[in-house]
């Protein structure tokens, strides 16, 4: 959990308005209480204070269930993006990468199978061609292994062609470029260059340091749509999530595998410390101590809609990636991106499966953290209660 200092004596001193922060709790809480979630953790910020910290529930914690609390850890999921994300635009800033690098000048084992020409940006933005090659999340931390990996992936189509949503595979290269020019683990880099500077040192790829006393263990809840379920709601394709397996995402319960601190799936942390990070880049990149971590001119090329017109084959709407990092936009349809109804377009952030959500509203300057280990396989009840509660959450401003 943050320390003392990061946290607001109640929403009123950053300016929230209490009765709206009510509401959002009680959407929170209701999801658990009624049996659809065994527990979660919510998080709100503004001004670079928490201004509320709630959690619910019990979980699985170090092989005892108890009651969930401020100092649980979670597994983010693919909210871990945004932070391996924010430590390439780290390089960037620095000139130590290129958007328009191919990726194999980093990672030689890349240019394999038609993959030479595939640049950082478009692994970033999920234009690569590469969504489903396979990996486990526990190989992150075998360097052969993961070399062997990046040599087999196979294009689904040619890089920069289309956009369609990575599960995990394309965030390994990146980082292993993080690695190669920095000279240390992606853990590591994560460590000293964002959470430290930051003051938020529990915000981690990897385990906390007393190991796994405090992180809730994933379960699968809920019962999955049918095909004709889909169809009813006008959903095209497959989606996202019948492309997880449930035995792979529970692979994240293992020790191996939390020690490992994969780039796209091992962030363990809380809420707290998520809404702590998007309130650094809401202030332009500056820790609570004025400490500079990133310019602002990274964090306006990260926020840039990189994607066009490009949509996602899945939902339909325009994909609008930025660097890693997922943006609202103006099109009426940033809740089909996990945002509020009331977020402003230029909210960015990224989702986790199960239902996590993080996010940052320039707009008002609120951050907002929601993290769960219960992953619901509706996937389109877990899309409403983020709908739910960004909306609610991005409307907290007085």
């Amino acid at each position: 959990m943050p320390d003392s200092r990061f946290f607001a004596d109640g929403p009123e001193q950053v300016g929230l308005d209490p009765e709206k922060v009510d509401a959002l709790l009680a959407r929170a809480a209701r999801d658990v209480e009624s049996g659809l979630l065994p527990g979660a953790q919510l998080a709100l910020a503004r001004h670079g204070k928490i201004a509320v910290l709630e959690s619910f529930g019990r979980a699985v914690q170090g092989g005892e269930e108890r009651a969930v609390t401020a100092d649980t850890h979670f597994v983010a999921m693919s909210s871990t993006k945004a932070i391996t994300s924010a430590a390439a635009w780290l390089l960037l800033q620095e000139g130590m990468l290129r958007l328009e690098d191919r990726i194999a000048d980093y990672v030689p084992e890349y240019a394999t199978k038609g993959k030479d020409a595939t640049t950082l940006e478009q692994l970033l933005i999920h234009t690569s061609g590469i969504p489903f090659a396979p990996h486990y999340q526990k190989e992150w931390a075998d360097p052969a292994r993961r070399a062997k990996r990046f040599a087999d992936w196979r294009l689904d189509h040619p890089p920069g062609e289309a956009f369609r949503y990575h599960l995990s595979a394309n965030f390994w290269p990146v980082a292993a470029a993080i690695e190669q020019r920095s000279g240390m683990t992606l853990a590591e880099f994560v460590r000293t260059r964002i959470a430290e500077p930051l003051g938020i040192p529990e915000l981690r790829l990897g385990l906390p340091e007393d190991g796994e006393k405090r992180v809730a263990d994933g379960v699968w809840v809920g019962e999955a749509l049918t095909a004709e379920d889909y169809e009813k709601l006008g959903v095209v394709g497959n989606p996202v999530i019948a492309a997880i397996d449930e035995s792979g995402l529970l692979e994240l319960n293992e020790r191996v595998t939390r020690e490992a601190g994969s780039p796209s799936a091992g962030c363990i942390t809380t809420a707290g410390d998520f809404a702590l990070f998007y309130q650094a880049l809401l202030a332009g990149g500056r820790a609570h101590d004025g400490t500079v971590v990133w310019t602002p001119e990274i964090l306006e090329e990260a926020r840039k809609i990189r994607t066009g017109d490009l949509r996602d084959p899945v939902l339909g709407s325009r994909a609008n990636r930025g660097l890693g990092i997922v943006i609202a936009g103006d099109d009426g349809q940033a809740n089909m991106r996990g945002f509020g109804r009331t977020n402003s377009p230029q909210s960015f952030g990224h989702p986790g499966a199960g239902g996590q959500c993080n996010w940052g509203d320039p707009a008002t300057g609120i951050s907002f953290s929601f993290l769960t280990h219960g992953y619901d396989r509706n996937e389109i009840r877990t899309g409403r209660r983020q709908v739910a509660l960004s909306s609610l959450a991005a409307a907290c401003a007085a």
